[in-house]
């Protein structure tokens, strides 16, 4: 009888560590699972940080790609020697012969696109121009900025400093915009209806001249009688079409 009683005790063991085995796989598999559920999220992060990191190239390749603001002022499929300074760059030589003509090597800047005399596309090319610097140039060729604080009326003519840009088809060396001192658009109080009013009546007696502060040729003109009436009629014809002025270089009024 004491036999059976220990088999059963050795199947109750069996049995026990069967139940444990079985229990101790099944919580291995249950935290394999948690892992798995907990590791997905992070993946899913890292490929959205792996996303924006290969997005960032491609911003900065838009952002650079970006038309320049020169690219305005540039003719379309315009002759390359005809181009604006701005639309160019050029290998200037400051070796050059002042006042002679003289060649240079340009190039287009990117995104111009200029052509020949025979209508192909071209980057390279050269222009003509005077060796002179841009404040060399003749008041013709550059815009100044005007002052409001000159003043009107003064003697002696006054100065301002102004800036001056080129024109956009001359081409010059050194800077396109400079400082210049200039005159002032002034008057000393001189009325050109009143000279020429003068010049009419009392020319002959030289009165016109007198009025516009050219004495010289006042006291001709009363002494000779107004050069016997030739120098009157031509001082009316001068005065009137505003050739003869004040005495000190102002303007009428």
């Amino acid at each position: 009888m004491a036999a059976p009683a220990g088999l059963c005790q050795l199947r109750r063991l069996c049995g026990l560590a069967l139940f444990l085995s079985q229990l101790y796989v099944l919580s291995g598999r249950a935290g394999s699972l948690m892992t798995t559920k907990h590791s997905q999220p992070q993946s899913t992060f890292a490929k959205s940080l792996t996303s924006t990191s290969t997005n960032t190239p491609y911003f900065k390749v838009a952002e650079s790609t970006e038309i320049p603001s020169y690219v305005t002022k540039c003719p379309s499929n315009g002759l390359c020697s005809r181009l604006p300074p701005d639309c160019m760059t050029c290998n200037t030589n400051y070796s050059c012969i002042y006042g002679k003509p003289a060649t240079f090597d340009c190039k287009a800047k990117p995104h111009v696109h200029c052509v020949d005399q025979n209508n192909h596309e071209q980057e390279n090319f050269t222009i003509n121009m005077t060796c002179q610097f841009c404040w060399q140039l003749a008041t013709t060729d550059y815009v100044c900025t005007n002052s409001t604080n000159c003043m009107t009326v003064s003697c002696p003519r006054q100065r301002y400093n102004a800036t001056c840009t080129v024109r956009d088809h001359i081409h010059c060396l050194g800077n396109r915009v400079f400082p210049k001192m200039l005159y002032c658009n002034w008057t000393g109080g001189y009325k050109w209806s009143t000279a020429l009013a003068l010049s009419i009546t009392l020319g002959g007696f030289g009165a016109d001249r007198f009025y516009l502060g050219q004495w010289r040729e006042g006291l001709g003109k009363l002494f000779s009688f107004g050069g016997l009436g030739i120098w009157t009629l031509i001082d009316v014809l001068l005065i009137g079409v505003g050739y003869v002025g004040p005495a000190d270089g102002s303007l009428y009024i």
